[in-house]
């Protein structure tokens, strides 16, 4: 059995492949159930792979499939949802573009990937939540694990120290946990990003830079959440 907010997204999901060919993007798909934030949308993702419903091909950007709906769903039901117009206008961006944290696309050397590559993301202030891509970068395999991945430009100085420049690409292992110590994405308080190491305190989350000059950031643990892991930096010179 699915909750509401699951049944609704793999209705979508179905009817925008149906109708276009290619898997919605996180945004239409945040538009589509009215939530506030895109990794909502990546936790019902993830229910619906675990469950059987979903299955997300790894490497290719947008590349969601429905494997089945849901058993309670009447038929008439799933027939009108399937062949009724869409409420909404895709958003159909011509190029090797992708969506949020929907995996890379192959790229024409066996030995690199292109992943999505954000907007540039603050390793000093925070700066309002992640985008939908706009480019993508190659990067090579043997820098990636399992799992998806995403890119993103680093903006400041406040991890100089762990390594980390401004300008420097960092590859991002999406994830929605950490251990203590680890360089993350966090979100706050659902609007702002920013690249930080992760302490947990108690009930309390701490932020911390690498540079003496910015200061450590403490939140109730309800106010973060992890969007992914530091998994490698590329660097132009």
């Amino acid at each position: 059995m699915l909750t509401r907010k699951q049944h609704e997204l793999l209705v979508f999901i179905d009817r925008h492949l149906r109708q276009t060919g290619v898997s919605p993007s996180f945004e239409e798909m945040k538009e589509a159930l009215s939530l506030r934030s895109k990794s909502g949308i990546h936790r019902l993702i993830s229910a619906l792979e675990e469950r059987g419903f979903l299955r997300r091909h790894r490497h290719r950007a947008r590349a969601l499939e429905v494997v089945r709906l849901a058993e309670d769903m009447p038929k008439a039901e799933a027939a009108a949802q399937a062949s009724s117009p869409a409420s909404f206008s895709p958003n159909v961006i011509r190029g090797n573009f992708s969506a949020r944290l929907a995996g890379a696309r192959a790229a024409p050397a066996a030995s690199a990937v292109a992943l999505p590559l954000y907007g540039r993301i603050a390793a000093g202030a925070p700066i309002e939540a992640l985008r939908d891509a706009s480019s993508s970068i190659e990067v090579p395999l043997a820098l990636l694990g399992n799992g998806e991945h995403y890119a993103l430009e680093v903006a400041g100085d406040s991890m100089i120290d762990a390594g980390i420049h401004d300008g420097d690409v960092a590859i991002i292992g999406a994830a929605l946990t950490a251990e203590n110590g680890q360089i993350v994405v966090a979100l706050v308080d659902e609007q702002e990003v920013t690249l930080k190491r992760l302490r947990r305190r108690g009930n309390s989350i701490a932020l911390e830079p690498a540079n003496p000059r910015h200061e450590t950031r403490i939140f109730p643990a309800d106010r973060v959440r992890v969007q992914g892991r530091l998994v490698a930096l590329l660097r132009r010179y």
